[in-house]
């Protein structure tokens, strides 16, 4: 039996030190979110050899976008998905939409929102719009597992709580507290520590379908 990789929690903190001062450019970014919300998402054929040589300047903006996305909407879990989804040019701006609710569950400290937006997306470009697809079912739940495995070994858990206890802030936030908690996660700039997971997220998305596009070029 494999030994359980630990992450590197030096390595995180310091990142999460240079997300807090937020991104360089808010109102590009805020100007560009304003119009995928207006115009959707852009559909793209892929070039498969393209995106693979392209393959690590692509893993860099997917993680980058999903970590300023994050300090703009708000959103963890929006922010992996329309990250990936833009890039590979699958997916509509609805299903973003329905990844609203899903910040920590929620934001009842469960599962992190940059895992579910992960998963929206993976299984939005593996799945099939056929019911009664069960390969197609299958097929997703292997990728699902993948990034759900590889968050875990980055950053030690999928729960939103461990995670900001852990690594963004050394203790949570009770968000949903209008009056204290939320206040007081915004002072110690929360969205833009919080950038960090739909990042780690977007870049192991990014990289299963690179890999799955690999394959299919043998």
């Amino acid at each position: 039996m494999s030994e359980k990789k630990v992450p590197n929690y030096d390595r995180l903190k310091e990142k999460v030190k240079e997300l807090a001062k937020g991104p360089a450019d808010r109102k590009s970014i805020e100007n560009h979110l304003k119009m995928l919300s207006s115009d959707g998402i852009p559909i793209k054929t892929l070039n498969p050899e393209e995106v693979i040589m392209n393959k690590v300047e692509i893993l860099d903006r997917v993680q980058k976008r999903a970590e300023e996305y994050e300090q703009v909407n708000q959103n963890c879990a929006k922010s992996p998905a329309l990250a990936i989804m833009e890039e590979f040019g699958f997916g509509d701006i609805k299903l973003i939409t329905a990844l609203s609710s899903f910040p920590g569950i929620s934001l009842t400290g469960e599962t992190c929102g940059a895992v579910s937006g992960g998963l929206v997306a993976l299984n939005t470009y593996f799945g099939s719009k056929d019911l009664l697809n069960y390969a197609a079912n299958a097929l997703c739940h292997k990728h699902c597992r993948r990034l759900i495995s590889k968050f875990e070994e980055e950053l030690g858990t999928t729960k939103c709580r461990k995670i900001h206890e852990d690594i963004v802030f050394g203790r949570y936030y009770e968000t949903v507290d209008r009056k204290v908690g939320y206040p007081a996660f915004v002072a110690d700039s929360g969205f833009n520590k919080c950038g960090l997971p739909p990042g780690v997220s977007a870049r192991i998305v990014a990289e299963i379908i690179i890999e799955d596009l690999m394959k299919a070029k043998k």
